[in-house]
């Protein structure tokens, strides 16, 4: 199992000089690293001075780099569904449509990213996984992606099964399935077998993304208090889809005090300013990701006991969160980002008793 490590962050504070340290780093303790690249621009390959391709090339001992070529993903994730469908389907209707017609929609990019991520952390090829992404609103939503689309086929499917409009079409669907597929037999909910293998995909991606010694990310900034806030923002997103933030990269540091205290009580590594082409200062000084990170604060704690859920919200005040509970589930807001919070089944369904916000603590009360 490889440690997925990324980075957030204002632009033009250093983070993909910080991924390509921190790809060093972990390739020089020994362990198999790969480094990918979001940007698909020649930027990437010049600060590593070579050119990189979607597939992995071996840089230097240890490390492998990727750049990440929408238009070529889509072709081949397209070609895979082609497979599929020629498995299961008797016609396919997929096979006259090829990969190298389709053209990219908006937000294919981190979707197909995500599943690259996948696919090269199962491949077992790797110790370590260093995503240099956009490092913003848009990674952290790709990275939740799980729990977004598992949340939709849960609530959605379940609602659709009890309808009438479910129960009126579902012996139809029995028929035209038994009719066009094979090797598959429905039982019950016939939609049971359809999702079952996605939602387990997806519970494997939500595990990976709430636990810190699978995946972390960093926050980079600078002195500039526009990067601070940025930075701050980022870091109450990211708890909202679970993931752990280990700490904080301060580049470029002219003074650390007011950094030290907008991040309280994540520790503040400080960067210096760099010699051009000399990367292991920089290497000598970043911190232990992984166990750094199994130290910091937890998106989410539950206490049974106490019947009290806290969320760790960091960045945002009172006024910028929300909570409601319309389900079996309960929503929070923060920002531009929404949870929903799977209870565990001694508190699911119960009625909200009371919230607070307190030293950066959504604490509700059931």
């Amino acid at each position: 199992m490889a440690f997925i490590l990324t980075f957030l962050g204002k632009g033009g504070t250093g983070r993909t000089t910080i991924a390509i340290a921190a790809a060093k780093k972990l390739a020089n303790q020994g362990k198999r690293v790969l480094l990918l690249g979001q940007d698909s621009s020649p930027a990437f390959g010049a600060a590593l001075g070579t050119a990189l391709s979607l597939d992995p090339q071996e840089i230097s001992p240890n490390l492998y780099a990727v750049q990440l070529q929408t238009a070529t993903l889509l072709e081949r994730s397209w070609e895979e569904v082609k497979k599929l469908e020629a498995q299961y389907l008797r016609t396919p209707f997929f096979k006259e449509v090829f990969g190298q017609e389709l053209s990219v929609l908006p937000g294919m990019d981190t979707a197909l990213a995500l599943n690259a991520i996948r696919e090269y952390e199962s491949s077992g090829k790797y110790d370590a996984i260093v995503y240099d992404g956009s490092g913003d609103q848009a990674t952290l939503r790709m990275l939740g992606l799980p729990e977004t689309i598992s949340w939709y086929i849960r609530r959605f499917r379940k609602l659709f099964v009890e309808s009438d409009l479910g129960k009126a079409l579902s012996p139809v669907i029995q028929l035209a399935a038994s009719t066009v597929l094979t090797n598959v037999s429905f039982v019950g909910d016939n939609f049971a077998q359809p999702t079952g293998q996605v939602n387990d995909l997806l519970e494997q991606g939500k595990q990976v993304v709430a636990n810190p010694q699978r995946m972390a990310a960093y926050l980079v900034t600078t002195n500039d208090p526009a990067a601070i806030a940025t930075a701050q923002y980022l870091w109450g997103s990211a708890q909202q889809i679970g993931l752990t933030v280990g700490g904080v990269i301060l580049n470029r540091a002219s003074g650390a005090d007011e950094v030290t205290t907008a991040f309280d009580p994540l520790l503040v590594t400080t960067i210096p300013i760099q010699s051009v082409n000399d990367w292991q200062p920089l290497i000598d000084v970043l911190p232990n990701f992984q166990d750094q990170a199994s130290q910091a604060p937890r998106p989410i704690a539950v206490n049974v006991s106490e019947r009290k859920v806290s969320l760790f919200l960091p960045g945002f005040d009172k006024k910028q969160v929300k909570l409601t509970q319309s389900g079996p589930e309960i929503t929070i807001e923060a920002g531009d980002q929404r949870r929903n919070v799977d209870l565990p089944p001694q508190l699911r369904g119960q009625p909200v008793k009371g919230a607070k916000f307190q030293d950066g603590y959504l604490i509700i009360s059931f």
